[in-house]
């Protein structure tokens, strides 16, 4: 031990000691070179010390080296040998090179050495390999047993490998795991409510006798359903039921496409309507609570979508399966009535009243904006209707407004809105109902007083905030719906000339002159407008076109191309000024040829690309470009591309109609 601490003097710091001493000796010598003597043989002694020091030590650590890296080999070797994991080495191109007897049973007793790994294992091809991380991770399933195979990339002699690298596959089996995560997401409770959303009006197209049958086909349809999936069924009201079951049937009902909705429609005694069903489901939600708040949000967007489907609410995402059928038009006006007392009291209690629709306005959205615009300037409020720019669906309008001494100071940009809105400012949405499509989506935050007027069927991005909605699909228009509320807010109400025009032009407009969506409420709502003293000459000019404009619609029109036989797709040339315009009047016109069922027309407005969608009734347009984000109804609606070339935009089309067309062949096998 003291041996060593002595050696351990000379090594550290041994050749600075040396060359001391040795200049020491020099300047003894120069002074007398007979008493430098003894010291010279004394330094010759200490350097061969040092000397025979350096090498001894430096052999001591080369044998401790080596010994070690010889036990770490046996070790290394020994652990491979009997390592208790499957263990698979493999070259870079998947050559098998070694493996031990644990991973030979995964493959069923197979000889491995020098095939491929990606034979036995699809998912470990060379490709896959080459381009992996130093380190990965994949599942895999080999012989119905489930592994998570870990990879670690070794360096190793190039003599061994030439691109100096083998791969070790670590196999784990974690079957049971798999089989408990399956089993735990299986039995999942999920929760679904179903209402027979034409309740009222089946019951008054049945016989009084036959009413009781009528709803106990119902219940043993809806029993029938689900009586092999051990659900839990309870109706507790007269038309709505709280439907319980695990998560595992979920993926049976999605195949079969929910055939519930058609199954009931097949009940026929002597009603004159059929039964229609809607559904909302919640899952995956964190208690039990919660996937029924995600059932009732769906069921409210199934209603609100028309009904006669299914919407499912996972977590975040909406999925929708049906809604094929048209909407059915209520017969009665008490949820007018009611929604009108309503908006009369919010309205009265209100600082000032503003009125928004959706951004790139038409004229049905402001003509319900002008009629909303007359039930509060009739209760001396403060009324504003927020539009940042006109377009030429509604220029001359605008401009019929701008110049009438009485609406001065009607429309006012965003900036102004946001400086006039306080907490007790009635905000009344109309023509939409999703936040992000309004005016000015920003004035949504600054009051909680908020009213939505509309008539689109529901998408999943619906303003959960207001505190009263009138929102009805049926409806043609909203302009239709603003037309009845006007009739209840006031025993004798009075409309300007301007104002009965506005809400007749948006009827007009949104029914193309009372073809679509038109019912009997329509022609009511019309014939009040008329007896106002509406002129429909002079709406009719409103929009007239000049002769420039009916050749780029006959262009767009004679553009276009025909996809599955009855589907238009045309593009509105980008130079045209009044292009959102030319391309609704070009889908309005491909739908009237012989043998379109379905138009679609693209046009690039302000670096996005608008399409406008029409249908007949057979092809549901609304469902095509909800794909695209977009939204309206069965045969009218729209969407807009945002980042995209016309090229791109078009391909996306052609692909939401495909799996549109696609799923409706799947519903019908």
């Amino acid at each position: 031990m003291d041996s060593k601490k002595h050696t351990g003097i000379f090594i550290p710091k041994a050749g600075f000691y040396l060359w001391s001493i040795f200049i020491l000796l020099a300047v003894i010598a120069y002074l007398d070179y007979k008493i430098a003597l003894p010291g010279f043989v004394i330094f010759i002694f200490l350097v061969y010390y040092n000397y025979r020091s350096n090498y001894i030590r430096h052999k001591e650590i080369t044998k401790y080296i080596e010994n070690l890296t010889l036990n770490i080999d046996t070790a290394t070797k020994d652990t491979l040998l009997n390592f208790p994991m499957p263990l698979v080495v493999i070259e870079v191109d998947g050559t098998i090179i070694w493996y031990n007897s644990s991973s030979k049973e995964i493959f069923g007793g197979v000889d491995l050495l020098e095939k491929t790994i990606h034979s036995f294992v699809k998912e470990l091809d060379a490709d896959n390999i080459g381009n992996e991380q130093m380190n990965f991770s994949k599942e895999i399933v080999v012989n119905d047993r489930n592994y998570n195979v870990l990879g670690n990339f070794v360096k190793v002699d190039s003599k061994i490998d030439e691109d100096g690298f083998i791969l070790l596959l670590y196999f784990i089996d974690n079957t049971e795991l798999v089989k408990m995560k399956k089993q735990y997401y299986d039995e999942k409770v999920t929760i679904g409510l179903i209402v027979v959303d034409n309740y009222d009006d089946l019951m008054q197209s049945t016989e009084d006798s036959k009413r009781p049958q009528m709803l106990a086909e119902i219940d043993a349809k809806i029993n029938q359903w689900v009586s092999n999936t051990g659900s839990i069924i309870k109706k507790f009201e007269r038309d709505r039921y709280l439907f319980v079951f695990e998560y595992r049937y979920m993926k049976e009902f999605e195949e079969k496409r929910f055939e519930i909705l058609d199954n009931v429609k097949e009940i026929n005694l002597g009603n004159k309507i059929p039964v229609t069903l809607s559904m909302g489901i919640g899952l995956n939600g964190e208690s039990f609570w919660e996937n029924f708040k995600y059932a009732s949000a769906s069921i409210d967007i199934a209603l609100g979508r028309g009904g006669d489907q299914v919407v499912i609410k996972d977590s975040k995402d909406f999925i929708f399966y049906g809604g094929k059928s048209r909407e059915l038009e209520k017969r009665t006006r008490v949820k007018a009535r009611v929604i009108a007392y309503a908006l009369r009291e919010l309205i009265d209690q209100a600082s000032n009243v503003m009125i928004m629709g959706h951004y790139n306005c038409d004229i049905d959205c402001l003509g319900a904006a002008v009629g909303i615009y007359r039930v509060a300037k009739n209760r001396n409020k403060e009324v504003y209707i927020v539009l940042n720019s006109s377009n030429p669906t509604i220029d001359k309008f605008v401009s019929k407004v701008e110049k009438s001494n009485e609406y001065e100071n009607i429309f006012i940009a965003t900036n102004d809105a946001l400086d006039k809105i306080g907490k007790k400012t009635l905000l009344i949405i109309v023509d939409t109902h999703r936040p992000k499509y309004t005016e000015a989506p920003e004035l949504i935050r600054y009051t909680d007083q908020i009213v939505v007027i509309d008539h689109h069927r529901r998408g999943a991005d619906y303003l959960q905030e207001a505190v009263l909605t009138y929102h009805e699909t049926y409806a043609s228009s909203t302009c239709e719906l603003v037309t009845e509320i006007l009739q209840y807010v006031e025993e004798k109400v009075k409309l300007k000339p301007i104002e009965s025009e506005a809400l007749y032009a948006g009827i007009v407009v949104d029914t193309k002159n009372f073809t679509f969506k038109t019912g009997v409420r329509t022609f009511e709502a019309a014939a009040f407008l008329r007896r106002q003293g509406v002129d429909t000459v002079a709406v009719k000019q409103l929009f007239q076109n000049d002769i420039d404009t009916y050749i780029n619609i006959s262009n767009t029109v004679k553009d276009a191309e025909i996809l599955m036989d009855n589907i238009a797709v045309s593009v509105c040339s980008p130079i045209i000024r009044n292009s959102a315009l030319i391309a609704a009047q070009a889908a309005d016109q491909l739908v009237s040829l012989a043998g379109v069922n379905a138009a679609f027309v693209m046009s690039s407005i302000n670096g996005s690309i608008s399409i406008s969608g029409r249908s007949l009734g057979d092809v549901n347009v609304q469902m095509i470009l909800e794909k695209l984000g977009g939204g309206g109804h069965m045969t009218v609606a729209g969407a807009q591309l945002q980042g995209v070339s016309i090229e791109e935009a078009k391909e996306k089309l052609k692909n939401a109609i495909l799996e549109y067309m696609e799923n409706i062949k799947k519903e019908e096998t």
